[in-house]
């Protein structure tokens, strides 16, 4: 059975410079299933905010990080040198990991 959902529109902002007030101008539709509304509502309402402001938040903070982890930097010799001096050292003494590493895991050798 093949039923109709509510559609969310969710917009971005832009600054408006007359006033300093932000204004919404650009629409993103979006369908959902029933279960996933119900999830993003119930999490918005956990923040106190409305759908379409936790759904705009989290769509763009996950996008900067897509975007952050395909950036592409540019340096001169000397500072890429020196980058690849620190990788291509041994690594440092951890005294942390190695007592993490040192403690015996509850679950039987083999099993994850």
């Amino acid at each position: 059975m093949l039923t109709t959902q509510k559609r969310e529109t969710i917009v971005v902002y832009r600054i408006d410079t007359q006033n300093g007030v932000v204004v919404r101008t650009a629409p993103i539709n979006l369908r959902a299933l029933p279960a996933q509304r119900d999830l993003i509502d119930q999490a918005a309402a956990a923040q106190g905010k409305s759908r379409s402001d936790f759904m705009l938040e989290a769509a763009c903070a996950r996008a900067e990080e897509v975007l952050l982890d395909q950036t592409f930097f540019v340096v001169d010799e000397q500072a890429f040198r020196a980058f690849r001096e620190i990788l291509d050292a041994p690594p440092t003494g951890n005294p942390g990991l190695a007592r993490l590493m040192a403690v015996v895991p509850p679950w039987p050798a083999g099993e994850h």
